[in-house]
């Protein structure tokens, strides 16, 4: 997951992807061919990303949240973020403010219907950099007020990230050793004794560390059960856990649904 913690000095306001002068007030952009880690921006569009394939990891102020094959992300006017995509085959819509008034105000993972899909997969039609005719306006208008709806069913596919060094000396070590890596070594990583790093934790982000280690177990499991070739007790075993059985009640906790649900079809 991306792990350097948000910035203090200043941040441009707004990217815009396409002269606003001379866009549509919604459209696509086919993403397949990007490979980047963008800095810290926002955009003066709404964003829906849907990952056809691979994963794309997205920062915001609050986490960092990683979009799997098959889920998009949600990013919302004005939210200040930052990106990695590599070589990942996936789509963007893009929607003016005034389309989605109740957008939110950070980044989500939102869980993607059938239905989803193909109107994503339908919009790459139209273009962002292309005039747009009735049918693709009475389209995105469509897309738009379905997206109010979707955007409410948030996956919990997201770390909390601070900018505090020492907590994110030990987050960055946890993410780093999650087969075998214990609290002792995070303390050693940011130097603070257990009681002082266990306290910090749960005052910051209302969690334990064994529980930030269990979340970010989680999550890396999630990514690497998208490849339908890797055995479910493999990814058990490579993120730490001790049993397959142990494993998949973790993960239907997180998610709602077991490994093997979880899998994309």
């Amino acid at each position: 997951m991306l792990a350097k913690p948000f910035p203090d000095q200043p941040i441009n306001p707004f990217v815009t992807l396409v002269d606003p002068a001379h866009r549509p007030r919604a459209g696509a952009i086919p993403q397949d061919d990007y490979d980047l880690d963008t800095p810290w921006h926002s955009h003066d569009m709404h964003q829906l990303q849907y990952a056809f394939d691979g994963s794309i990891e997205v920062e915001d102020r609050q986490a960092s949240y990683l979009c799997l094959r098959t889920r998009a992300i949600w990013i919302p006017a004005g939210v200040v973020h930052r990106t990695s995509l590599h070589r990942v085959r996936s789509g963007s819509v893009l929607f003016s403010p005034d389309m989605i008034p109740e957008a939110g105000d950070r980044v989500r993972i939102i869980q993607v219907s059938p239905l989803m899909r193909e109107m994503v997969v339908g919009a790459m039609r139209w273009p962002l950099t292309q005039p747009q005719d009735e049918t693709g306006q009475a389209y995105f208008a469509a897309l738009a007020n379905l997206c109010s709806e979707w955007i409410k069913e948030e996956a919990p596919l997201q770390l909390p990230t601070t900018r505090e060094p020492q907590l994110e000396a030990a987050m960055s070590y946890t993410r780093a050793h999650l087969k075998d890596g214990d609290v002792a070594s995070a303390c050693v990583a940011a130097g603070l004794s257990e009681r002082t790093l266990r306290r910090r934790f749960r005052s910051s982000f209302g969690m334990s560390w064994d529980e930030y280690r269990r979340r970010a177990r989680l999550i890396a499991a999630a990514a690497l059960l998208s490849d339908a070739r890797t055995p479910i007790g493999d990814v058990a075993a490579e993120v730490g856990f001790e049993s397959q059985s142990a494993f998949a009640r973790a993960f239907k906790d997180l998610t709602g649904k077991s490994p093997r649900e979880f899998r994309p079809r």
